[in-house]
């Protein structure tokens, strides 16, 4: 009992053998060996850190040599031509990618090495170009320095253009350099550019007429009367992949026309309707009904004054020539014009009604109105109401007869 109520106590100061004895114990837990209770650490996660670095350097190697020697890219030939827009604060290496999805040039790294050789990286200008097949880099580097403006000739072609009024645009814009001979020649036969264009198949060897897109354009110098048609021809391609691309499944072809035939009726639709798009694919489904009718007749004045070269007279629409659709049954020998892609779309995708008829007069504020009918005596009704409206005085209907289009 007294053993536990005696106070301990003990120094601050250790004694030199309590020294030696911590000296001693550290020495042997330094130079013991743990391993053997150590875990120890996988090699997996640096093998795969290997891995990775392997699969990294790879891929930096493939593109940097893939940015060498170009992409095996089917490059447009010369005489073709694509449309690239450079936006503005766009890099070098972006519109390089763009011209590489344009087929104008292997890779990118073609147009930047140029690009950096000719110190040209600030003064790339932004717009749309209409660059030609087979320019070179340098070629492309200098256009897109020189602006749009400067790339070509501009060539604005309207909808429902004629081939003949077209050649004569063309050789005004092009200063006469390509004359209007030369584009009526290199238009003539579409059998000339089948082989490139699978969508001229059915127009044997009539002209191009119809088929010339209507767009801008921009002609460069090296260009001649058949590099402007193919430009044309490109166009027209791209503009109707959605609705011509798998023709024998299209609203024409299941009404049994051709696709030739179809951009026909569509040269006639764009003639004889106005802008709005409602009234194209109405009277284009106008058209299809008098084609499937026991009189299929299209009545159409457009095609007569096709032929004449002006508005026609009554006695012109009713006589016996080829392009008179009041005289001859079904549609007329060629295309009247080139249609746009809003009357290709119409005659794609026409308003399905029983209407036979349809009337255009303007309104008060001098916009045209139309007016769509079932029976002729529907017709002659609609043309009574409103043949002085706005003050007209219904002349557009003057050569018109049993069943006319307007």
């Amino acid at each position: 009992m007294a053993l536990h109520g005696k106070k301990v106590t003990y120094s601050s100061h250790s004694s030199r053998a309590a020294r030696a004895a911590h000296a001693k114990g550290d020495r042997e837990f330094r130079t013991y060996d743990t391993s053997a209770i150590m875990p120890k650490r996988s090699p997996v996660p640096f093998i795969c850190l290997g891995v990775v670095a392997v699969v990294v350097i790879a891929a930096v190697c493939f593109f940097a040599f893939r940015g060498c020697v170009g992409s095996q890219v089917e490059l447009l030939a010369p005489g073709q031509s694509a449309e690239v827009t450079i936006t503005e604060g766009e890099t070098a290496s972006s519109i390089g990618d763009a011209l590489v999805a344009a087929r104008l040039i292997g890779s990118s790294r073609e147009f930047t090495d140029e690009v950096t050789r000719l110190e040209a990286s600030s003064a790339l200008i932004p717009g749309t170009y209409t660059f030609q097949g087979g320019s070179t880099p340098e070629e492309l580097v200098r256009a897109i320095m020189a602006g749009p403006a400067q790339v070509g000739d501009t060539l604005a072609v309207p909808e429902d253009i004629t081939r003949a009024e077209l050649s004569e645009l063309v050789a005004s814009a092009t200063g006469g350099r390509i004359t209007a001979e030369a584009f009526l020649a290199a238009s003539e036969n579409a059998s000339a550019y089948v082989a490139d264009y699978a969508f001229l198949e059915s127009a044997g060897e009539n002209s191009l007429e119809g088929f010339l897109f209507p767009k801008t354009y921009a002609v460069t110098e090296d260009m001649d009367a058949e590099a402007v048609v193919r430009m044309m021809l490109d166009q027209f391609g791209t503009e109707t992949a959605s609705i011509f691309g798998d023709f024998a499944n299209s609203y024409p072809a299941s009404q049994g026309l051709t696709l030739y035939q179809a951009v026909n009726l569509a040269s006639i639709v764009a003639k004889e309707s106005t802008g709005d798009q409602e009234v194209r694919d109405h009277v284009a489904g106008v058209f299809y009904n008098r084609l499937a009718s026991d009189r299929p007749y299209l009545e159409s004045d457009a095609t007569t004054a096709y032929e004449v070269g002006r508005e026609p007279t009554a006695e012109e629409v009713h006589a016996e020539t080829p392009y008179s659709t009041y005289a001859n049954a079904g549609l007329p020998p060629t295309p009247i014009c080139s249609p746009g892609i809003e009357s290709l779309t119409a005659v794609c995708e026409p308003t399905q009604t029983e209407d036979m008829f349809f009337y255009f007069y303007p309104d008060a504020d001098g916009n045209m109105q139309a007016a769509f009918s079932k029976t002729y005596e529907e017709h002659q009704q609609a043309i009574a109401d409103n043949s002085n409206a706005g003050g007209a005085d219904g002349s557009g209907d003057a050569a018109a007869g049993e069943g006319a289009a307007a």
